[in-house]
């Protein structure tokens, strides 16, 4: 059985199209789980994120999209360009008695250009404007200095550090966490050229 007939083309979830100066951010296809598999499956992804293992396989890839079918607590929006090509995966996972949480990777060949910012600030209205969330966090590992740009540029505020067990070195290791409330938000509605165009 090939992969199309085991996994046809059709979206995931029905999580609205966010739309961006250089990004849409859309369900993940199932038909993408390839290519999912060849973007994360790099050691530099997987150290810095909880749960992504090393390596990550098409059945890693294959499982994630069948989890996201079941999930309620989970919403994943595939990063794409405006032509179409898949760079990476933003989303939000609700938490119960704990504020909803913000997450990003991008394909190592799409660092450096502003993608994830773009990404993670289209999420984060979605999820004020659309879900009308009153608070967001997030983390970044300490050794991720990238990504805490990512979130101090998109308003968060660091809130402290903790350890948390990251998958792919089989460890813990010290992750910042951060914060961003929705009045926070409201104040730097201005994001400029990231802000949804949609």
């Amino acid at each position: 059985m090939t992969l199309a007939e085991r996994l046809p083309s059709a979206p995931i979830l029905p999580p609205p199209v966010l739309a961006t100066a250089r990004l849409r951010l859309r369900a993940p296809l199932r038909e993408e789980a390839l290519l999912i598999a060849a973007l994360a499956n790099d050691r530099r992804i997987a150290e810095n994120t909880a749960r992504i293992p090393h390596p990550y396989t098409l059945d890693n890839a294959e499982g994630f999209l069948r989890y996201l079918e079941e999930s309620e607590n989970e919403t994943a929006f595939a990063i794409t360009r405006t032509d179409d090509v898949l760079i990476g995966i933003c989303g939000l996972i609700m938490k119960p008695h704990k504020a909803p949480e913000i997450g990003y990777w991008l394909g190592v060949p799409y660092w450096g250009h502003g993608y994830a910012t773009e990404a993670a600030r289209a999420v984060i209205d979605h999820a004020f404007e659309d879900l009308g969330l009153e608070r967001l966090e997030a983390g970044a590992r300490v050794s991720n200095p990238a990504s805490r740009r990512v979130l101090e540029k998109c308003g968060f505020q660091w809130s402290g550090v903790t350890l948390l067990r990251i998958h792919a070195i089989a460890s813990s290791a010290p992750v910042d966490r951060f914060r961003l409330d929705r009045g926070l938000w409201a104040s730097l509605k201005s994001w400029g050229e990231a802000r949804r165009v949609a």
